[in-house]
């Protein structure tokens, strides 16, 4: 898709749009749900911004984006189709400081409008169900980024960087199961623990898959659960066995440190189920698959309703 394209250029344009992906038979209203296209009435005159209706059912005034993250912005929705199409095309995602250089909005405003976007790209776990299945293979694994926030240094190690390998201890925990050929699910988990990883892989990924992870002992008891569960040896230097490895969820993290460390840098431990969204949401409508650019801003778009993120929401965990 063209960056000149009207809809990024013209706030009007851009409604238009939107209008068209999510009104495909006309208005509805979000408050009552009415369809009736004679029970719905454009506002005109000076006094009204273009694209304000009234539905007459329920008294009350609407446009396209009540009921969506876009609500209630005083940012041009051209800006914000803008916006949307950056975050969903850039593979390893695009900083709220280059959302602001590009966007002509400050900072925060970009930061701001980045997490709502990420709300946007959030699944919906109940209606997409779970991934893999019979005859399918799911690969499963967890690593670690960042720094926990709620693990102080002591003070004589002030100043004194960490040499112990324990990762786990000082960082995020981030697990995450994918299917070959198909889609990934990835999890901020409070830390890597055999009941909570196999919570997590049951909840997900039916039994009647095949597992695949590396020696954790994590996966010894609920592999054997499995249709089938075959390991691979990292610390003994084995990386495939013919068709047993975990090189498609260690290409996923590869994909997603890079941008944690190349593009956004810094990610408080609050927001990083959030990333996680985002970078789960590219992969399951990657290139690989088929989907454009063009195509991937469309289901992002088609993602919007039903999603509010405030201000004062945006701080809370992922399970509040």
């Amino acid at each position: 898709m063209n960056l000149d394209n009207p809809i990024f250029q013209d706030a009007n344009a851009a409604r238009e749009h939107l209008e068209a992906m999510q009104w495909p038979n006309g208005p509805v209203c979000p408050h009552c749900g009415n369809v009736d296209g004679e029970r719905i009435t454009t506002m005109k005159g000076k006094a009204h911004r273009p694209g304000l209706y009234n539905c007459m059912e329920c008294r009350k005034q609407f446009s396209v984006t009540v009921g969506t993250v876009f609500e209630r912005s005083k940012i041009a929705l051209n800006k914000w189709l803008l916006a949307t199409f950056l975050v969903a095309s850039s593979k390893k995602g695009m900083s709220a400081h280059q959302l602001h250089r590009m966007l002509g909005v400050t900072y925060k405003t970009a930061w701001f409008m980045a997490h709502r976007i990420r709300e946007a790209m959030k699944e919906d776990v109940s209606s997409s169900g779970p991934i893999g299945g019979e005859g399918k293979t799911i690969e499963a694994d967890e690593t670690y980024i960042g720094k926990r926030e709620d693990q102080a240094m002591p003070a004589y190690r002030e100043g004194k960087p960490y040499k112990s390998k324990k990762l786990g201890t000082k960082k995020q925990t981030v697990f995450a199961l994918v299917e070959r050929g198909g889609r990934v699910r990835s999890f901020h988990v409070p830390s890597a623990t055999k009941e909570g990883l196999r919570e997590i892989l049951f909840t997900n990924a039916p039994r009647t898959s095949t597992l695949y992870t590396d020696e954790s002992r994590f996966y010894t008891e609920t592999g054997k659960e499995y249709a089938g569960h075959e390991t691979v040896n990292h610390s003994a230097k084995e990386y495939a066995r013919g068709i047993v490895h975990t090189n498609t969820i260690e290409n996923v993290f590869s994909v997603f440190k890079r941008g944690m460390t190349g593009v956004y840098q810094h990610c408080a431990e609050k927001h990083l189920h959030r990333y996680l969204a985002e970078f789960d949401f590219r992969y399951n409508r990657r290139t690989a698959l088929k989907i454009s650019d063009q195509e991937r801003h469309d289901m992002l778009l088609a993602a919007i309703r039903g999603k509010r993120l405030t201000y004062r929401r945006i701080g809370e965990a992922a399970n509040a």
